[in-house]
């Protein structure tokens, strides 16, 4: 299933690339998706092989024209209808989110700090990760006061750890083996 979504979701990738539109067909396929999973009778009529194309194409023609969406949005949401692939849209919008994010470069982190990080602080630590990774990161920021100083920095399957409860808990196991 996973390699089914990625094939879609290229060839999504492709046409928003060459018609310059990726950060907003980004954006308009998450919402759509997230309407998916917001409303159970949405997933199960896109997702329903006994009613009519014609049916699903004007209902999401309906969503997409209320959404203010594009037409490359619309039109892939009918190829996707027409393929009977409907059930995959969350899937799609996820593999096609970090294939985009592969194909401009983009490396995604989740910092997680013991306190709100201002404006300033975010941007610092955006650059500091863009200049670990050599490219361009996309920081998702979240605190955990269980840190209690400092930061937790995952990229991928690497984590950073520079929180005082680490270096805390490292303090403790020395002292106890020495």
């Amino acid at each position: 299933m996973k390699a089914l979504a990625e094939r879609y979701a290229g060839a999504l990738v492709d046409v928003a690339l060459e018609n310059k539109q990726a950060d907003q067909v980004k954006r308009e396929l998450a919402e759509f998706a997230a309407l998916v999973i917001e409303s159970g009778e949405l997933h199960a009529f896109l997702s329903n092989p006994s009613i009519a194309r014609a049916s699903k194409h004007a209902a999401i023609g309906a969503i997409v024209e209320r959404m203010g969406a594009s037409r490359t949005l619309r039109n892939y949401l009918f190829v996707i209808v027409d393929q009977r692939r409907a059930g995959m849209l969350v899937e799609i919008e996820q593999a096609f989110s970090r294939l985009l994010d592969a194909r401009q470069g983009i490396t995604q982190a989740a910092v997680s700090s013991a306190t709100e990080l201002t404006a300033a602080e975010r941007a610092e630590m955006s650059a500091a990760l863009g200049k670990l990774t050599g490219g361009k990161v996309q920081a998702q920021f979240t605190t955990d006061s269980a840190l209690i100083g400092g930061a937790v920095v995952r990229i991928g399957s690497t984590i950073y750890d520079g929180s005082v409860r680490t270096q805390l808990e490292r303090m403790r196991v020395r002292m106890i083996s020495e």
